[in-house]
């Protein structure tokens, strides 16, 4: 009897996203929950954005730009590259897809860091690669670890930066010894999901590599920063010619007409950008001061996000918290059994999460 299911595919784990707030809602019933689990931005999207969405609901009859014409036009001149250098997806995860897809052979090889984002390993998977995971050192990419690993049958290197979910960054200099040592046959994709909220001065122009002819990929989304996570819409930046390979494996009207129109007038807010990071700035000194004064040790990030060690099973933490309506992301599906996951969120649901994390460690000490 013929396998239903490819083996591979079968083997593979689902990826399990941050509870829902109504789903907490549901099995709680609790009314109020602040949901501080899947990095998403509490101020939520641009007023000029959500303008633009409103004005195009009439047109929803009409399929959208299936290239995305002038939101690659907008894309090229903030980002100071040519239009051809740009593909857009379905969120930052379908150019990653397409990138599977489009240059990994079955049996070919791609390297990434663990933990990272877990969503890597099962679009490699699906396609038949093999997946080699270099562990974290220091909560930060081991690089020349990295480099080692590379063998004739590397195809893709995966890098995350700043990396989810550590938040941890790699620098210039780090970022240079590193591509250097690249064979020149190697693929270098760069997930710069949380790019926007990086302070460090420290953090590598990847264009310029582009510029210098490497083989590298770089994906940036709206989700994030730009709070359009419910329109899935990302893109990626990288030479002509891989671009050209990429749209051969591109779904025809990937991005809709919405999320087209969002991403748009999005990029044109920067009072919104700013405010955003403002809160995120002012966000994590609270939380970091919060949680020194309940004696918790975390690891300060580049991003909207960082890692608390709670210092007992996270899991336990975790369903305490939902109780109070409150919900954050468990690690120990990453295996850091001991630690949880936390956005930034708005002062008044920082705050909540804090009194009901001290409470939850009182509860079990």
């Amino acid at each position: 009897m013929k396998r239903l299911v490819v083996e591979e595919i079968e083997k593979l784990p689902a990826y399990i996203p941050g509870k829902p707030i109504e789903e907490v809602q549901r099995e709680f019933g609790i009314a109020d929950v602040v949901k501080l689990a899947s990095n998403e931005n509490p101020l939520g999207p641009s007023p000029k954005a959500i303008a633009a969405i409103t004005s195009s609901l009439s047109h929803l009859n009409r399929y959208p730009d299936s290239g995305g014409y002038y939101l690659k036009e907008k894309l090229a001149a903030k980002r100071n590259v040519k239009m051809e250098n740009i593909i857009l997806g379905n969120g930052s995860d379908e150019v990653l897809q397409m990138i599977v897809r489009t240059f990994l052979s079955p049996g070919e090889e791609v390297i990434m860091g663990t933990p990272t984002f877990a969503f890597y390993e099962i679009v490699v998977g699906a396609a038949r690669g093999r997946t080699f995971l270099v562990p974290l050192k220091n909560f930060a990419y081991d690089l020349d670890l990295m480099r080692e690993k590379v063998t004739p049958a590397t195809k893709i290197v995966i890098i995350t930066n700043p990396n989810s979910p550590t938040g941890t960054m790699i620098g210039k200099r780090d970022f240079d010894g590193f591509l250097k040592a690249i064979p020149d046959d190697v693929i270098v994709v760069v997930d710069e999901a949380y790019a926007e909220y990086v302070q460090s001065d420290d953090f590598p122009d990847t264009r310029s590599y582009l510029n210098a002819g490497k083989n590298m990929i770089i994906l940036r989304t709206f989700s994030k920063i730009y709070g359009l996570a419910g329109l899935r819409i990302g893109y990626g930046i990288s030479s002509g010619k891989l671009i050209s390979y990429l749209e051969k494996t591109r779904e025809p009207f990937n991005t809709n007409s919405l999320a087209q129109a969002g991403a748009l007038a999005a990029l044109d807010d920067e009072e919104h950008l700013e405010k955003t990071r403002r809160n995120n700035r002012e966000g994590l000194r609270y939380l970091y001061g919060e949680l020194g004064r309940l004696g918790l040790e975390y690891l300060p990030a580049e991003a909207n996000f960082f890692l608390v060690n709670v210092k007992r099973d996270c899991q336990r933490v975790h369903q305490a918290l939902l109780g109070a309506g409150v919900i954050i992301r468990p690690m120990d599906s990453y295996g850091l059994n001991e630690y949880i996951r936390v956005t930034v969120g708005l002062p008044e649901e920082n705050k909540r999460f804090i009194q009901a994390l001290e409470k939850v460690i009182k509860d079990s000490s």
